[in-house]
């Protein structure tokens, strides 16, 4: 193989079998369970990265299910988005997501710098009730609940927020171990077709684990939950802030 074919052809790894395809990726009946609530300030300051700035002591606990992805397949994913602003632009920091796919995992980090790791995230409903768990191996880290579909939302309403940006904090390493990339990205989810969106009351609970720290942001107070489906495209990122070369 010539060294150009290796540059034409050099996307994801491994070159000659790459771990998913190029996007863009297009989701279908893409459900979400996100529970908002109230934590602690100072935990919140260790963990969101400048120049990013905390807007409030909330978390949204995600569980998604997502069975119908361009190139990642049929998973199930769960985590943490902190809202907070950047340079006047309130979005959603993603602090950790744990997800059952290889693909998404392997996408996810490369290309936007997701927080992914590998673990087993479920979304069901029992009877009436709306259950998201998160599990790392044998033990459960996360368990949210939700009363399924009490009350519709406002479509509109619940479309400002589906259009705001995420950030991420992108991290490659050198050969040495040093930060070869380390940047702040932004993306937006477009193209977005909402099919339901309602409320409910709703607990959230969180145990500790070395690998899988959700419980470092602690439950204070439930503040709200909402239950969605919808089709959507998740937008390629764009480079906002490069550590090693911004002060």
């Amino acid at each position: 193989m010539k060294i150009s074919d290796v540059t034409a052809r050099a996307f994801s790894m491994p070159l000659t079998s790459p771990s998913y395809p190029r996007g863009p990726y297009r989701f279908v009946n893409r459900e979400f369970l996100i529970i908002t609530y109230r934590t602690d300030m100072d935990a919140l300051r260790a963990v969101v990265p400048e120049p990013l700035e905390i807007t409030d002591p909330l978390v949204k606990f995600e569980f998604i299910r997502m069975p119908d992805s361009t190139g990642f397949g049929d998973y199930t994913e769960s985590g943490q988005v902190i809202p907070v602003s950047y340079k006047g632009e309130k979005g959603g920091y993603v602090h950790g997501m744990y997800l059952n796919d290889d693909a998404p995992i392997a996408g996810g980090r490369e290309i936007w710098g997701f927080p992914k790791k590998l673990a087993e995230p479920a979304l069901r409903v029992e009877s009436e009730t709306l259950v998201g768990t998160l599990d790392m191996g044998s033990v459960r880290v996360a368990t949210g609940t939700m009363g399924y579909k009490h009350h519709a939302l406002d479509h509109d309403a619940v479309m400002q927020g589906l259009t705001t940006p995420s950030f991420l904090l992108k991290i490659i390493p050198h050969v040495d171990c040093t930060p070869r990339i380390c940047e702040l990205v932004r993306y937006y989810m477009t193209d977005i077709t909402l099919k339901g969106a309602w409320e409910g009351p709703a607990a959230l609970d969180l145990h500790a684990h070395a690998l899988a720290p959700v419980a470092d942001l602690p439950v204070l107070e439930v503040v709200s939950a909402v239950h969605l489906v919808a089709d959507l495209t998740l937008g390629l990122g764009e480079v906002v802030h490069d550590y090693l070369t911004e002060s």
